[in-house]
């Protein structure tokens, strides 16, 4: 008999963050998803531009970044389809994903991310971004290498991404989680909670982190994932959630 293809997640970071920067959440992530489905693997995407793709230009447009995430998988002989985890601009990532090749998506997982038309732009981008961002562009990212090191031009090029990019008001097929920090101060809690009754779909909140929810707290990102799936392998009402 044939062994069952492993269940493949793929992590996808932030504005100005390389994949490398997930701390200790992808060891503790699959730890606990192991409970539920033995054979679990995570991949750690670096989206054009950022970590071990610093070299690259970053696209100016979610599609873009979403398909040259789809071309990196493809590269890496890895088949869909994948679970996404995702936060802020990398959520943006997964949601387009979802909307626009969902037979390629199992589920998304959607941390601290803010979609236009939900919310106005002062929710999505606090006035503090910039400053934040351009702070993160002139140093060496935690854990990686000097080469690592982000540019000016490519943050910006994300930021215009993030600004242009519109979702559907139509739920993506895939089933999909939102997390969010209240104590978030990049990106307004309020965004998910909007969203998640645009889309009708589940959200959990964390009552004390900021933005990096994943690092901040990782078990609890990692209960929080691994409850909503055991409850939809239960519950065949939720499956689509």
């Amino acid at each position: 008999m044939t062994p069952p293809e492993p269940v493949t997640w793929v992590l996808l970071r932030g504005l100005t963050r390389a994949a490398g920067t997930w701390g200790e959440f992808p060891h503790i992530f699959v730890n606990q998803l192991a409970k539920l489905q033995p054979d679990v693997r995570v991949l750690l995407l670096d989206l054009p531009g950022h970590g071990e793709l610093h070299d690259r230009s970053s696209p100016s447009s979610i599609a873009a970044l979403v398909d040259a995430c789809r071309s990196e998988l493809q590269r890496r002989g890895v088949k869909t389809p994948v679970h996404l985890l995702a936060m802020s601009l990398g959520a943006l990532v997964a949601s387009d994903w979802a909307a626009r090749y969902p037979a390629e998506v199992s589920a998304a997982v959607l941390i601290n991310t803010s979609l236009r038309p939900f919310s106005p732009v002062i929710r999505r981008l606090r006035p503090a971004v910039p400053f934040q961002l351009l702070r993160f562009s002139l140093t060496t990212q935690a854990g990686a290498a000097k080469r690592a090191r982000v540019r000016l031009t490519n943050v910006w090029r994300q930021v215009l991404a993030v600004v242009r990019f519109q979702a559907s008001r139509a739920r993506p097929e895939p089933p999909m989680l939102l997390l969010c920090s209240l104590g978030d101060g990049l990106v307004d809690w309020r965004c998910s909670q909007t969203l998640s009754r645009a889309w009708g779909v589940p959200l959990r909140m964390h009552t004390a982190a900021g933005h990096d929810l994943p690092r901040e707290d990782p078990p609890w990102v990692a209960s929080a994932v691994s409850e909503w799936m055991a409850l939809r392998d239960r519950n065949p009402a939720v499956k689509s959630r």
